[in-house]
């Protein structure tokens, strides 16, 4: 018995790496703890880009030539800032994808009022307006290129927010815009629900029938959709 304990005896060296690696894990564990995880393993991906998000509304407003978009998106509970974020990537993204002249991101709770008519006031979580060129869209030499604000405090059950009401400074809004690593637009679930009800079955529906010439049309083509409606301004009273 002696014999196989002189065998299995760990050396001095052994022992002394051993505690070296046990220390030097419990250090990295306290510092994550002291310091913050951010600061060490680098800041998450809804610290850098917001969080994800899905459409509520969409209005695009054809004016005098120019092009405004309004989207309403809506995120679950989150920090005003978190939400600003979220508006700033989407409002990019918008903007690389369609090019308008001005675009308008409203962040709604998830429990929020989805009929236009009540999206007001404190039903508005955070605000960003981005107009690329603003001069010839406002026609001031003082409009800004970001304007961007939030209630500070989350939101109650019925989706209204509380605490006070921030305007962050656009050299802020800049850098926060800056600082994302990729723009990302938010999730449509008409798109999800279409994707999801099978196309395939509409096929099989329509197969081996004949195809009837459309009732009154030329080359049986449907009527072109019409512009969309005029509107203001998209300034939202807070």
């Amino acid at each position: 018995m002696k014999a196989l304990l002189r065998i299995f005896r760990p050396s001095r060296k052994l022992v002394f790496i051993i505690a070296g690696v046990a220390l030097l894990g419990g250090v990295s564990g306290g510092a994550a703890l002291f310091i913050g995880k951010d600061k060490i393993l680098g800041p998450s991906a809804e610290t850098m880009n917001g969080l994800s998000c899905t459409d509520v509304n969409l209005v695009t407003i054809k004016k005098q030539s120019r092009v405004w978009i309004r989207k309403y998106i809506k995120t679950e509970p989150t920090d005003g800032m978190t939400r600003v974020k979220t508006a700033l990537r989407v409002a990019k993204a918008i903007y690389d994808a369609q090019k308008p002249d001005l675009v308008q991101v409203v962040v709604l709770d998830t429990n929020g009022p989805t009929l236009r008519s009540d999206i007001r006031g404190r039903a508005i979580g955070a605000d960003v307006i981005y107009i690329p060129h603003p001069d010839p869209v406002l026609e001031s030499a003082e409009a800004k290129t970001y304007t961007a604000r939030y209630y500070d405090g989350a939101a109650a059950a019925n989706g209204l927010f509380f605490g006070e009401r921030v305007d962050l400074p656009e050299d802020e809004i800049t850098a926060l815009n800056a600082s994302f690593k990729e723009y990302s637009d938010c999730i449509d679930p008409i798109a999800v629900a279409a994707t999801k009800g099978g196309e395939g079955e509409g096929e099989k529906k329509d197969e081996g029938k004949e195809e009837k010439p459309a009732e009154g049309g030329g080359h049986g083509s449907a009527p072109a959709e019409k512009p969309a409606a005029e509107e203001a301004a998209p300034a939202l009273a807070h």
